[in-house]
């Protein structure tokens, strides 16, 4: 039978959902379905959605194309416009079957896209994997009660809602018993993770239990988190656990006070300072990511010079960087704009830093031991990522899945140069 195909865009949930997505339609018999599943963070995120599906429909004319994701649950009206379009559905329907068979049998409604907002759930969805890769994202978390001016997200999610602790080990046990290497806990504001269930368990309590109940599990990494939100038994786990893989990606969005309180962000630069240093210090080999915002409005110079100095304050690795792109209907959105080429060079700046700072840190890892998740292989290179999630690949071919120790011999713009260790395969 054929697969559904599915275009993804955006943040890791969306990559989990897909896979959720496509096993429904392909349940339900919708083997010749294009599904774009869409991001609404940024205008140009938007814009690379509308463009796929135009291109869509033009090498499948007779495709049935569904769209849904953010963007449509924001403004669906917009997508059930577009002529290449069949139908549209909500970021709730999407994730039930239900919505899958009614499509097959004829009988949904070109636009499906229901209040997101009265949703109070979060269901488990079990799948057997992504396409094989080793590495793989498992939704506990879902919606976002947090109402940053910049952002437009909370009204694609809905409310904050968690999965029950014994769903996320069910599904984990289920993975790693697939094959799975790597679970990668992702959500939308992961660290608010049970603040809706019985007990509020934390994110950490949480990940403790898992990391004891599937002890097969080799390696657990954590997505996106708040930095005024890591509670201590997370701060526990990061220096108790091996399995717990040595990286963070932070959701700081900028190095300046006042930006930040412009921005409802509940976190100040010293929090942030304060959080890396003790990481850190509870586990020397660290690295930690970050999410910032550049161009916000009424960013004077010295705030940009603040964002820019937070990398190496922050010491901070591996950066994604994004001009200020403005969302109808945020508050930020009102606020006096910078000029658009402003945002773009003050973002290459930013950008440029996070090159030096992830350069040095792979000069500094030279010589040093480090372990390989095999994803694929290539040009008789085994390719994938080690424990601090840097890109990475090692002369000769591996098993994908399989954990290779390896010493780092050099790098370039691509990643770290391994070479494999005498004991091989860990």
């Amino acid at each position: 039978m054929t697969e559904p195909r599915v275009l993804t865009f955006g943040c890791r949930l969306n990559a989990f959902e897909s896979e959720v997505m496509r096993g429904h339609a392909q349940a339900a018999g919708l083997g010749d379905a294009i599904l774009v599943n869409s991001c609404a963070v940024t205008a140009e995120a938007e814009r690379q959605a509308r463009q796929a599906i135009r291109k869509a429909r033009r090498e499948n004319p007779s495709a049935r194309i569904v769209v849904t994701g953010c963007a449509a649950q924001i403004d669906p009206a917009r997508f059930a416009a577009m002529p290449e379009v069949d139908h549209v559905m909500g970021n709730g329907e999407k994730l039930e079957a239900k919505s899958w068979q009614a499509l097959a049998s004829g009988e949904a409604p070109r636009s499906a896209v229901a209040d997101i907002m009265q949703l109070r759930e979060s269901a488990a969805h079990l799948i057997a994997g992504f396409g094989g890769r080793a590495r793989v994202f498992l939704e506990v978390q879902q919606g976002c009660d947090h109402r940053c001016t910049f952002c437009i997200i909370p009204y694609g999610r809905g409310p904050s809602r968690s999965l029950p602790v014994g769903e996320i080990v069910n599904q984990a046990r289920s993975l790693t018993e697939s094959g799975v290497a790597e679970l990668v806990l992702t959500g939308v504001d992961l660290t608010s993770y049970g603040q809706d269930l019985p007990g509020k368990p934390t994110l950490g309590q949480m990940a403790r239990r898992l990391l004891k109940l599937v002890p097969d599990l080799p390696r657990l990494r954590i997505s996106s988190v708040d930095p005024i939100e890591v509670d201590e038994d997370l701060v526990a786990l990061v220096a108790e656990e091996p399995r717990l893989m040595p990286h963070l990606h932070l959701s700081l969005q900028h190095g300046d006070d006042l930006i930040l309180k412009r921005m409802k962000r509940r976190h100040l630069r010293a929090d942030a300072v304060a959080l890396t240093a003790r990481l850190r210090a509870l586990r020397p080999d660290i690295v930690f990511g970050a999410d910032l915002i550049a161009g916000f409005p009424t960013e004077s110079e010295a705030a940009h010079q603040a964002n820019l100095s937070l990398v190496e304050e922050c010491s901070l690795t591996f950066l994604h960087v994004f001009p200020y792109s403005a969302r109808k209907g945020t508050p930020a959105a009102r606020m006096p704009p910078l000029p658009m080429a402003l945002r773009r060079e003050r973002a290459a700046a930013l950008r440029a830093q996070g090159e030096i700072a992830k350069a040095a840190w792979f000069a500094k890892s030279t010589g040093r031991d480090t372990a390989l998740l095999v994803e694929k292989n290539e040009a008789s290179h085994a390719l994938g990522h080690t424990e601090h999630f840097a890109p990475a690949r090692l002369r000769g071919e591996a098993a994908p899945g399989s954990i290779v120790r390896a010493r780092v011999a050099g790098h370039d713009e691509d990643g770290l140069i391994l070479e494999a260790l005498a004991q091989a395969a860990a």
